[in-house]
């Protein structure tokens, strides 16, 4: 069995995870220290601050609480599996097969059950107009006008992982209390 160790102490098969051992404090640790862009951003902004942005502007344009909770999870399969630049991962079907499995584990686990098609396309209007964005701010150039779309005010300041840990902990506690997920 090849694994990965969790901050936990959970040992993980991000290619044959058991449900049971996918876990938010870890995902949430996890994403919290993990860096966009592969590190090319003009200062650290992780994965985690990225995912709580995607699920603040999800509220801000009437999602859901589960789409909410969708954006705040979208990237949560980079926890166990890590997270790639768009390009390569594009170039990598086995990769995002496996990434896509994890994520609909996730959605089930947490949000006891998958998305919808429409779901999932209010998600990925999110993230890729949050990604015009972060380019627009962090990048060496911009990518796209889709930026103008965002109607939160995103924050794109250094954070210390600790407290973007625990603002990704407690959005997610929130929603699911509030999507009937199961918290745990």
């Amino acid at each position: 069995m090849s694994s990965i160790t969790t901050v936990s102490g959970k040992h993980v098969d991000p290619l044959r995870p058991a449900p049971e051992d996918l876990d938010l404090a870890d995902i949430a640790h996890a994403l919290s220290l993990l860096c966009r862009g592969n590190g090319h951003v003009s200062h650290l902004y992780t994965v985690g601050q990225h995912s709580i942005a995607c699920c603040r502007e999800a509220a801000a344009r009437g999602a859901s609480p589960v789409v909410q909770a969708a954006c705040l999870l979208h990237d949560a399969a980079e926890a166990y599996l890590c997270d790639l630049p768009r390009p390569l991962k594009a170039e990598l079907p086995a990769y995002q097969k496996a990434e896509d499995h994890l994520l609909r584990m996730i959605f089930r686990r947490f949000l006891g059950r998958d998305l919808t098609e429409e779901e999932r396309a209010e998600v990925t209007a999110v993230d890729d107009d949050m990604l015009s964005y972060e380019f627009r701010y962090l990048f060496p150039e911009p990518l796209g006008e889709n930026w103008k779309h965002i109607q939160s005010a995103p924050d794109l300041s250094v954070q210390d992982p600790s407290v973007t840990e625990e603002a990704f902990l407690a959005l997610c506690r929130a929603l699911l209390s509030e999507t009937g997920g199961p918290l745990a």
